[in-house]
């Protein structure tokens, strides 16, 4: 466990990491993100193989015990700058969902994040759950990537719209008006930082809802006044507006993929949905009950994943302005939302039919994954 924690201390304090970390600017840029989500995920993993749920921007949908890190910085990069930046939060899906069950961690390598996150602040002792693994110094912590300057994040796409359109007076009220309720709902993001260690898959996929469920609430808290600002503007500024995606594209963008496309979401690899029922057999040992429970917590995420898949494949191809997007966000939101409840409700009914050497042997299938007990790439 200590090897762990100072793995993850290592990394949340390397220097291209933590001048990431306190550098808006740098944040702005999605790659910036990927990467510092792809150092701190992987901290302390060591010989894991890990590339089967990877996103393709590079970054990973868990930080430790963290789902969805910099959620806010990627509705914002989609809603207003477009397809350029989709794939920062398009790239969110089943995968995820899988990994939040059966991802390649166990105990003692989430426990190496436990200092960072802001219900571990100040504890201090000797017992093995609550120790100190927070860095002395510094503000470097999980609670960054929840959305930690609220204002600044919020703040993102305002004077590129002031610049842009010279607005009027109204205008400018409205534009005021998208900027508060803006920093209100990073406000609310960041407060669904998770306080302490989501060690189980019915409390990892409890992280994964109400993460998605506050996500849900900054987007309703948004929708309003961005269509009452864009609603007064003449079609010229909206053009203007609208244009801005393609004026801010990322470098090395290539112009294969400049173009209008629909967005690359839930990149599922072959046989994602194919869960390690034999594995499960052999360690958990089921009674015909419990084996009834597994079977139907299969199904919901059979329907789940299909579910996904479906959004995906009726994407907002059409969602050419930043109100028009951020409705498509909130419609895969929603997607997901219902997605996580499906294969919630079955775990729980199955994880609460196991006795606690039952539930220990489940738990450890991750890491045995990780260990390479089976072929993960072919049967994740």
């Amino acid at each position: 466990m200590a090897r762990n924690a100072n793995a993850v201390r290592r990394s949340l304090n390397a220097r291209p990491v933590n001048r990431a970390l306190n550098n808006t600017v740098a944040l702005r840029d999605p790659r910036t993100r990927a990467f510092i989500a792809a150092s701190v995920a992987t901290a302390a993993w060591h010989g894991s193989n890990w590339s089967w749920w990877r996103h393709r921007n590079g970054g990973f949908g868990w930080v430790g015990p963290l789902f969805w890190p910099f959620a806010f910085y990627d509705i914002y990069d989609y809603t207003f700058w477009g397809y350029p930046y989709d794939d920062a939060f398009w790239g969110y899906g089943y995968p995820d969902l899988y990994a939040g069950i059966f991802g390649l961690y166990g105990y003692d390598g989430l426990m190496g994040y436990a200092g960072y996150l802001p219900g571990y602040a100040g504890r201090r002792g000797g017992n093995l759950d609550t120790y100190a693994y927070a860095p002395s110094t510094g503000r470097t912590n999980l609670a960054q990537m929840c959305g930690d300057d609220s204002r600044a994040i919020a703040g993102l796409p305002i004077e590129a719209f002031q610049n842009a359109i010279q607005p009027n007076e109204a205008q400018r009220a409205a534009l005021e008006e998208l900027a508060n309720a803006s920093e209100k709902a990073a406000a609310g993001l960041k407060a669904s930082c998770p306080t302490d260690v989501a060690l189980t898959a019915p409390s990892r996929l409890a992280a994964m809802q109400q993460r998605i469920e506050a996500m849900i609430v900054a987007v309703q808290t948004v929708q309003g006044p961005l269509d009452k600002f864009y609603g007064l503007l003449s079609d010229e500024q909206k053009a203007q507006i609208n244009a801005l995606s393609t004026t801010r594209q990322r470098p090395g963008r290539t112009a294969a993929r400049a173009g209008p496309a629909g967005p690359a979401c839930d990149v599922t690899q072959p046989g994602l949905s194919e869960w390690p029922t034999a594995t499960i057999e052999q360690s958990v040992s089921p009674t015909d009950q419990q084996r009834r429970y597994l079977d139907a917590l299969q199904g919901a995420a059979a329907e789940a994943a299909e579910t996904l898949k479906q959004s995906c494949q009726t994407g907002p191809e059409d969602a050419l302005t930043p109100p028009a997007r951020l409705v498509a966000v909130g419609q895969r939101l929603d997607t997901m939302l219902q997605a996580v409840k499906t294969v919630r409700t079955a775990m729980d009914d199955f994880y609460g039919s196991l006795t606690d050497e039952q539930k220990a042997a489940f738990d450890a299938i991750g890491p045995q994954q990780a260990g390479g007990r089976r072929h993960v790439r072919g049967r994740a």
